[in-house]
């Protein structure tokens, strides 16, 4: 990849909503190249999407936890991740290594509300539940 579409990709990420001509500026590029450039890498697959990052406490959701699950019979189908899918409070959902199978990022309003959402992804997932609540995120 050449160093041009690096540092889009880096502008990018930093300010999704970049205009063509701003990216055009900062890399050297006319605003057509860029805009040539930025298509190719979404054709490609390096870009796969954009997205707005939202303040999760002004959405009501302030508090973040990540919980490990794993299954109560190892010999089930490993198809946690459709099981807990359709739960809203689940952000986003990793496969992982090591004791667990995956490790989720939840966001709910209080400690109630996670509790709440622990017995349901137990019940919905047929796992085990180890959870770790965020105190502060200092970067994402």
């Amino acid at each position: 990849m050449e160093a041009a579409d690096r540092r889009i990709i880096d502008l990018l990420r930093q300010d999704g909503r970049m205009s063509f001509t701003d990216l055009g500026k900062a890399v050297g590029l006319s605003t057509s190249a860029a805009h040539q450039r930025v298509r190719r890498l979404e054709e490609r697959g390096v870009i796969s999407g954009y997205e707005a990052v939202v303040d999760a406490a002004a959405l009501g959701t302030p508090l973040t936890a990540f919980v490990a699950v794993a299954p109560l019979d190892p010999r089930d189908p490993d198809d946690i991740p459709d099981r807990l899918r359709g739960i809203e409070a689940i952000d986003a959902c990793y496969s992982v290594a090591g004791d667990s199978n995956y490790m989720l990022r939840v966001r709910v309003g209080t400690p109630q509300d996670l509790e709440e959402l622990l017995a349901r992804v137990r019940a919905a997932g047929g796992v085990s539940t180890r959870t770790t609540i965020v105190l502060t995120t200092p970067w994402e």
